[in-house]
């Protein structure tokens, strides 16, 4: 197809509704249109890809009242340089075209994604915290497990009240509270629910007194004798979306120098929540002389290195980085045998 045909987003904004574009991969948020259709015209990479794919939900609200949300969950296959493979798109479109013929019909709109080899599930969690980010953002009510998560989180029932608490409550709370109760809450939450909520924030860009409450729980973390890597690498999720920021780079810094930091549970949080903190030299550094001596080896060193040379901010720097005359021999022995693999696989 062509890059002036119309495309998806083009094809459903047509048909008279407000489109909107979300990645639920890597991380949950908006996309903007134009960096959008700079994906599907194969003009830009994908911004956020996650295992070399793209994992979309395109939103259509139609113009009239009740404005209730189609929702399509996607998975497309990125090319090596993380850019939309069309054949896909043209399929989807032609999909797109036969269901909204069978609409005119009085068919189900949503027979576009029946057997749809593009079309998934997300997993529960991450269901719950874009219906939570959805609704937030169209000023829609909240779930019927709101208000129960509020008050938990206000302390009422008590800290060790948690187990009644549902995901989708926490996710709907931490989607329309910038300060309290979270800020005061986060200091006294026990280990479970403190992983839920941090899971739910890893997708804003967070400020004020939550980000310093959210920073100061994981100092005390990194603080004690015996070091929870979950609730580390849960409070580094956190605040990964806030992680261009400089205390959070001075956090990650302290992290990165702990002996905890050979975890690749902690990690793989950093490389694959918090990426935007590598783009500091430094950081890169500590980050990967860590991952070439990390507890799992070899094999989830490749992973990481793979996962972020897909992220186009960071893929020239880091293999700058792992080819600089400088750089520490294990890294290079590791970055070696990693490429040695590579050639091996490739056909000759």
């Amino acid at each position: 197809m062509p890059s002036n045909a119309i495309t998806l987003f083009e094809f459903l904004e047509q048909a008279g509704a407000e489109v909107h574009a979300y990645d639920i991969g890597r991380r949950v948020g908006a996309l903007t249109r134009a960096r959008f259709l700079a994906f599907e015209n194969a003009a830009a990479p994908y911004p956020l890809p996650m295992q070399r794919k793209a994992w979309l939900a395109l939103v259509q609200l139609p113009a009239n009242a009740p404005r209730e949300p189609v929702i399509w969950f996607l998975r497309l296959d990125l090319d090596e340089q993380g850019l939309l493979v069309q054949a896909e798109r043209d399929y989807l479109l032609n999909r797109l075209l036969e269901s909204a013929q069978a609409q005119t019909q009085g068919s189900d709109p949503q027979a576009f994604l029946q057997d749809n080899p593009y079309a998934f599930t997300p997993r529960e969690d991450r269901m719950a915290l874009f219906h939570a980010l959805l609704s937030a953002r169209l000023e829609l009510p909240p779930s019927r497990f709101y208000r129960h998560a509020l008050d938990y989180f206000c302390g009422t029932p008590g800290w060790d009240q948690w187990s009644f608490v549902g995901y989708q409550g926490i996710a709907d709370v931490a989607c329309r509270h910038d300060d309290e109760p979270l800020t005061t809450a986060i200091g006294h939450l026990p280990p479970e629910p403190l992983v839920a909520l941090c899971h739910c924030l890893e997708s804003r860009v967070l400020d004020g007194p939550l980000l310093a409450a959210l920073n100061q729980r994981l100092l005390r973390t990194l603080s004690e004798n015996h070091t929870d890597t979950a609730v580390l690498a849960a409070l580094i999720r956190g605040l990964s979306a806030s992680s261009h920021s400089g205390s959070v780079k001075t956090t990650l810094a302290k992290v990165l120098a702990h002996p905890v930091a050979s975890n690749i549970e902690i990690l793989a949080a950093i490389s694959g929540r918090a990426w935007e903190s590598l783009g500091d030299t430094g950081l890169l550094q500590a980050y990967l002389q860590r991952l070439a001596g990390n507890d799992h080896g070899q094999a989830a060193f490749e992973h990481c290195i793979s996962d972020l040379l897909s992220l186009a901010m960071l893929a020239g720097p880091l293999r700058e980085a792992l080819r600089a005359p400088d750089q520490s021999p294990e890294v290079r022995e590791a970055f070696d045998r990693m490429s040695g693999q590579q050639d091996k696989q490739r056909p000759h």
